[in-house]
C-alpha cells in the first residue's frame, strides 16, 4: 500500500493522516488495522453492490473481448476444430473476472433453493472460489465443490472435493465455457453417485455447439451469462 491519506481507528475515535500500511498497522494495532480492512472492503462492497446485472455484464463482456478471446486453429477438449478460442481462466483469475463473474452467477442465483454450487476441475475451480468468497462478503454464504477427473487413489479417495455434501442435496453446475457439455455432464455422473441432485448447469460462455441439447437429455438445462454470437462468433 503506498503512502498517502489514510482513515484510522485510535483511541476509540477516527483520525486522518498521512501513513503507509504498516505504519496504520503500527498505530492502531491489530484489532484496530482489521477494524480498518473490514470497514474498506464493506465500502468496496457497498459501492459495486448498486451496480446491476446488465452493468455487470457489460464490464464482464468487454473483459472478455478484449482478453479471453483468441483467433486462429484451436483443438478443443471436445475433439473440435475451431477457428477461435476463449480462454475462461484469463479472465475467472483475474481479480476483476473473479469479482464480476461471481457477482453475475450469484444474482442468477438469487431465488434458487440450493445447497452448494461447484463444477468440474479446472474450469470451474476459480469460479467456485470466487463464488464462496463474494457470496460470505455479501451475506449471502454459499458452500462450494469441485469435482475431479477421478476419484483420488490416496488420502479419502473422493471425486467430489469440499464441504461434504449430504444425499438429497440440491445444487447448481457451473464452468466457464460450454461447446458439448462434457465435462458438466461427467461431473453429473459423479454427483449422481452419491445421491446429489444437479438440475441446472450455469456457464460464462455457451459456444452453441451442443451443448445445451446434450445437458437437456441428461436432465440438465443450460443457461449462459452469454452466448458466443454476442462477439460475433459461431
Amino acid at each position: 500500500m503506498k503512502a498517502g491519506i489514510v482513515k484510522v481507528i485510535a483511541n476509540g475515535s477516527w483520525h486522518w493522516r498521512n501513513s503507509t500500511k504498516r505504519q496504520v498497522h503500527t498505530a492502531v494495532g491489530t484489532r484496530g488495522y482489521e477494524m480498518l480492512t473490514a470497514g474498506f472492503i464493506e465500502s468496496k462492497m457497498e459501492k459495486m453492490s448498486t451496480q446491476n446485472l446488465a452493468q455487470l455484464k457489460e464490464k464482464l463482456f468487454d473483459l472478455l473481448n478484449q482478453e479471453a478471446l483468441k483467433r486462429g486453429k484451436f483443438l478443443l477438449s471436445s475433439g473440435k476444430e475451431s477457428n477461435y478460442y476463449l480462454d475462461g481462466r484469463v479472465i475467472t483469475l483475474s481479480p476483476p473476472g473473479a469479482y464480476l463473474v461471481a457477482n453475475i452467477i450469484l444474482e442468477m442465483l438469487k431465488d434458487e433453493t440450493l445447497d452448494a454450487v461447484g463444477g468440474p476441475t479446472l474450469g470451474a475451480d476459480p469460479i467456485v472460489g470466487a463464488l464462496a468468497a463474494v457470496s460470505y462478503i455479501n451475506q449471502r454464504p454459499v458452500r462450494t465443490f469441485i469435482v475431479r477427473k477421478q476419484a483420488k487413489e490416496h488420502g479419502t479417495q473422493q471425486q467430489v472435493e469440499g464441504p461434504a455434501l449430504k444425499k438429497g442435496s440440491r445444487v447448481v453446475l457451473v464452468d466457464d465455457v460450454a461447446t458439448s457439455g462434457k465435462a458438466i455432464l461427467e461431473a453429473k455422473q459423479a454427483l449422481d453417485k452419491i445421491g446429489v441432485i444437479a438440475e441446472k448447469a450455469i456457464v460464462i460462455v455457451d459456444r452453441n455447439q451442443g451443448a445445451a441439447e446434450n445437458l437437456a437429455k441428461a436432465g440438465l438445462k443450460l443457461e449462459s451469462i452469454f452466448k458466443i454470437a454476442e462477439f460475433g462468433l459461431g
